[in-house]
């Protein structure tokens, strides 16, 4: 069996050999080539063609984020981002997911063996993931132009209803960002539902990636707070390591956050919120699942379904980064509509009737 070849990128040396002893663990893969900044990682790309890239974030010359933008423009190639546990890190880190790289690990610490045992588990295992992404929807996704946040403005919504008869869920893991960037920036300032998000993601990610989209956006995104009202025109994004559920009080749905055990190995939990969404039977519901690997939300979707959801929306497998949440979802026979990521807020504007108004 051929070895899946990988491209290490770091500036530091301890780094791009503790890396690269982590991966070579396993027998399947191969790093095939070490470089210290990103001008030295993208001609080595050219010349080596490796099958997945390591790419730090910080370095000298080229950082990261210009050598991402380089490779995906002339040799898209499947990248998991190596970011720090720090405010500017977990930032461009988002941005990084938005504009073309398909996953993140954090660095690795050589102080606790027991955080190396888990980053070489997780880095082995999302290189592998990485590497089975079908070249074609590498390209499909970096065809929309990655968005610069300097100067937005951000949203301009005021008077956010209280009252509304319809709300949208989405569930999507790895690939989401970009997904969730495609989606919800597309909205119209006006969009009057609320929508709540389920993105696999650990705990301040989630706070920065809500934050990106709420200056990219022309609807309100926050990251959600327990016991917050729910009110329409706003994107409510679920905190790494809390479920998020909605319930009706008083006239009003607020939002609750817990930390029962996982689900499927995920806390937040697609799962968790679709059936707490299903339970709102005086709104019309709108489910959707979007790129991730595994099968969180597809039997909260099916669940939903026989509930009365008034729509299920998957992405379709053209567009998916990893087509295994959508998936799960189609073979249960719960689908109404399969789409392309970039067709996904039109079906939304669609099914709501917001086209009508």
């Amino acid at each position: 069996m051929q070895k899946i070849k990988v491209l290490v990128v770091d500036d530091s040396v301890f780094m791009r050999n503790l890396i690269s002893q982590l991966i070579t663990v396993d027998t399947a893969l191969e790093v095939i080539g070490t470089a210290r900044n990103g001008e030295e990682a993208v001609s080595m790309v050219r010349r080596l063609k490796p099958d997945v890239i390591t790419l730090d974030i910080d370095m000298p010359e080229m950082n990261g984020l210009e050598a991402l933008t380089t490779i995906m423009e002339h040799r898209p190639t499947p990248i998991i981002m190596l970011s720090l546990m720090t405010p500017n890190g977990e930032i461009a880190t988002i941005k990084a997911l938005q504009n073309g790289a398909v996953d993140f690990i954090s660095k690795p610490s050589c102080s606790n063996p027991f955080d190396l045992f888990k980053v070489k588990e997780e880095l082995i295992s999302k290189i592998k993931q990485a590497s089975q992404i079908p070249l074609i929807n590498l390209i499909v996704n970096n065809i929309t132009d990655s968005k610069d946040d300097e100067g937005q403005k951000g949203n301009t919504q005021t008077g956010l209803a209280r009252k509304f008869d319809q709300i949208l869920v989405i569930g999507t893991s790895t690939g989401g960002p970009k997904a969730l960037d495609t989606v919800i920036t597309a909205l119209p300032a006006n969009f009057p539902y609320p929508i709540l998000v389920v993105q696999h993601m650990p705990p301040k990610f989630t706070k920065s990636l809500a934050d990106r989209l709420n200056r990219l956006s022309r609807v309100r995104v926050v990251e959600a707070e327990d016991n917050q009202t729910v009110l329409g025109g706003t994107v409510y994004i679920a905190p790494g390591d809390y479920h998020m559920t909605v319930v009706q009080t008083n006239g009003e749905f607020r939002i609750r956050l817990h930390q029962e055990p996982q689900v499927q190995g995920h806390r937040p939990s697609v799962d968790v919120l679709f059936n707490s969404i299903s339970l709102l039977k005086s709104l019309k519901r709108h489910f959707i699942l979007m790129t991730g690997m595994g099968s969180d939300g597809a039997k909260g979707m099916m669940a939903a379904k026989a509930a009365g959801a008034h729509t299920t929306i998957t992405e379709s497998k053209e567009t998916c980064i990893v087509y295994g949440m959508p998936r799960s979802a189609v073979e249960l026979g719960c689908v109404d509509y399969t789409v392309p990521v970039h067709l996904i807020t039109s079906k939304i504007m669609e099914v709501t009737g917001f086209l009508k108004r």
